[in-house]
C-alpha cells in the first residue's frame, strides 16, 4: 500500500512526505504506528505528536532496565516502561513532550547516506533552521542542545531500504519524573557527570509556543519534500498480520529483574527474556 508522488519546486522534483499530526496520542500507540509505517509502507512520513497523556519510560531496544531505571519507585508509582523497536537511550515522556519522527526511503534525501551519523547530521542541519532564531542550537553527539543543555533525545532504526529517526523534545518536564531514571553509565561526554536538572533545559524557555516549533519543522521539511497532510484512515487499511516489536514491560517483568539483583547473571537472563 503505497501512494507515490512528487512536486516541482525550485526547479527540481521533491519527493512526497506524508504528514500526520496528533495530539496526546499514547506513546505506545505512536511507536506501534511508526514501526508499521517503517516496515509495511513505502512512503516517506513525518509524524508529529504533541504530548502523551501519562508519564511513561521509553527504552531503546538493547537497554538494560536494571542499569537505566529506578525499578522500585517505578513499580510503586505504576509508571509504564516500554522497550521500543529502535536504538538510543532511555527517556521519560509526558504531557510536556513533543514527538517528531521522520520515516524515509534511503533515496529520499539526495546525497544522504543511510548511516546513523549521516542521518543525525542531516537532522541537525534541518533543526538548525528551525531553532536559529531562538537560541544557541547545537547537535551535541546524539542530542539536540541549547548551548550545553539537552532538550532533544534521538533514536534511529535503519532497515535494508528505509530508516526512521525519532526525537522526543522537552517542551517542559516535571523534575520529579527524572528521579525514575538512573544516570546512564554510557553518558555523552558533554554531560560532564551533571545530574538531570543541570543537564536538561526546557524548550518553552526559548520558543514562544509549541505551534511555532511544529510549524517551523514543517516549513524546514518543505525545503526537501513536498509535504502533504495525510489522514491515516485514507491510506492505511487493517493489517492483522503485523506484529510490532515495541513492547510494554509488565509488572511481573520488572519484579523479576528486581528479585534477580543479587546475581548479575540472573539479571541479564531476566532482561534477555523480556527483550
Amino acid at each position: 500500500m503505497s501512494v507515490t508522488g512528487s512536486a516541482i519546486g525550485r526547479g527540481a522534483a521533491r519527493p512526497l512526505m506524508r504528514l500526520v499530526t496528533m495530539s496526546g496520542a499514547p506513546i505506545l500507540r505512536q511507536l506501534h504506528l511508526e514501526e508499521r509505517l517503517l516496515r509495511r509502507t513505502e512512503d516517506n512520513w513525518c509524524i508529529i505528536n504533541d504530548s502523551t497523556a501519562l508519564p511513561t519510560i521509553v527504552m531503546g531496544v538493547s537497554g538494560r532496565v536494571s542499569e537505566l531505571v529506578e525499578i522500585e519507585p517505578v513499580l510503586r508509582d505504576r509508571v509504564p516502561v516500554i522497550r521500543r523497536f529502535s536504538g538510543g537511550g532511555t527517556v521519560i515522556v509526558d504531557q510536556g513532550t513533543v514527538f517528531v519522527t521522520f520515516i524515509c526511503n534511503k533515496s529520499a534525501v539526495e546525497g544522504l547516506q543511510p548511516f546513523p551519523r549521516d542521518i543525525m547530521s542531516w537532522s541537525g542541519q534541518l533543526y538548525g533552521k528551525v531553532f536559529d532564531r531562538f537560541g544557541e542550537f547545537h547537535l551535541r553527539e546524539n542530542d539536540y542542545a541549547f548551548s550545553h543543555r539537552k532538550f532533544g533525545g534521538n533514536a534511529q532504526s535503519i532497515t535494508k531500504n528505509r530508516w526512521v529517526h525519532h526525537t522526543s523534545f522537552l517542551w517542559d518536564y516535571d523534575v520529579k519524573n527524572m528521579d525514575y531514571l538512573k544516570i546512564p553509565k554510557r553518558a555523552p561526554e558533554y554531560r560532564l557527570a551533571r545530574n538531570h536538572t543541570d543537564f536538561l533545559c526546557r524548550m518553552k524557555e526559548y520558543l514562544p509556543s509549541r505551534s511555532v516549533f511544529t510549524d517551523g519543522v514543517i516549513t524546514a521539511l518543505g525545503e526537501h519534500f513536498s509535504v502533504q497532510p495525510t489522514d491515516l484512515e485514507t491510506v492505511l487499511s487493517p493489517d492483522e498480520e503485523f506484529s510490532p516489536s515495541t513492547k510494554l514491560l509488565s509488572e511481573q517483568d520488572l519484579e523479576e529483574i528486581v528479585s534477580s539483583k543479587g546475581s548479575s547473571h540472573r539479571v541479564q537472563k531476566a532482561e534477555e527474556a523480556r527483550s
